[in-house]
């Protein structure tokens, strides 16, 4: 309902209601025209820091949380001032924003906490009449206006009373917030590190697909190498064989050599004891001739 696109900050809570004297307003009317547009004037004590989230709301009198305003225009931070000085103040309010029925409304100023510094007494959005100037000096004005203060008190009371249980509620659930937030800050670690061991479980995955690759690949070499091994194998058997077979066969050959040499060596033992025999005969016969020519 405001002239930004933002929202405020409020506050579910309403605080105690001291906070409400640091911001005073100023000069407002019992009564303001509808269809006009309204400047709201107001005091910045010495007791508020202003700040850029601070802004100045239009509420329906019986209101129990900063949420519920009608309209709302962020409040302009002054120009640089001592901090122990007062300073005036004014925001404008179109008219298009502003109200339409005759309920009373007040100003509040809340800061970017959604904390109520500061609130006006009420005020209507009506035409002013004759009969509203003179029945405010009448007994039944005062009257209206004591029982319209007792139902206030009564209100202030009861929001007291529900001030401090919702002070109670906020704490707690400040508490169930803050371990929301270590909750969620522990689920995001569990998370990264749940990512972390998805990629070394696929990294892990990739390596190992690689290597049953591998793996395979040797698995067909040893399968090459066992064949070949078989191959060598059958081929030395067979050289061993045959190996022993000319083994074999030279042993044969050598012993058919031995028995050649002891052949050889009778024949020449013969032939010496022949070539002695022949000498012996040839001397006899020599002997036989000389013996003949003599005669």
């Amino acid at each position: 309902m405001g002239d930004s696109l933002d929202e405020p900050p409020t506050s579910a809570v309403l605080l105690d209601s001291c906070h409400f004297s640091q911001v005073i307003f100023n000069n407002v009317e019992k009564f303001y025209v509808p269809g006009g547009d309204v400047t709201c004037y107001y005091t910045l004590t010495q007791h508020i820091t202003p700040r850029g989230k601070d802004w100045v709301g239009v509420f329906r009198v019986g209101w129990k949380t900063t949420r519920e305003y009608y309209t709302f225009l962020w409040a302009p931070l002054p120009a640089a001032v001592p901090s122990d000085t007062a300073v005036q103040q004014q925001i404008h309010f179109k008219a298009y924003y502003l109200p339409k029925d005759d309920e009373y409304y007040q100003f509040c100023y809340v800061d970017q906490d959604g904390v109520v510094r500061g609130a006006s007494v009420p005020f209507q959005f009506r035409a002013e009449t004759e009969d509203d100037l003179l029945v405010v000096t009448t007994q039944g004005e005062v009257e209206e206006i004591e029982l319209r203060n007792k139902t206030l008190h009564k209100e202030n009371e009861e929001l007291k009373a529900s001030c401090a249980n919702l002070q109670k509620q906020n704490m707690e659930l400040q508490e169930e917030l803050k371990k929301t937030q270590e909750l969620q800050k522990s689920l995001e670690s569990l998370r990264s590190n749940t990512e972390k061991l998805e990629l070394e479980l696929n990294s892990l995955k990739v390596e190992n697909k690689h290597l049953k690759e591998q793996g395979d690949c040797r698995e067909a070499e040893l399968q090459q190498l066992k064949e070949q091994i078989e191959n060598v194998t059958s081929e030395k058997e067979c050289l061993e064989n045959r190996l022993k077979a000319a083994l074999d066969q030279m042993d044969q050959l050598q012993s058919q050599v031995l028995n050649y040499e002891k052949e050889v060596e009778n024949l020449s033992h013969m032939d010496h004891d022949k070539t002695k025999q022949l000498e012996t005969l040839k001397e006899e016969n020599h002997q036989l001739h000389l013996s003949t020519a003599q005669q």
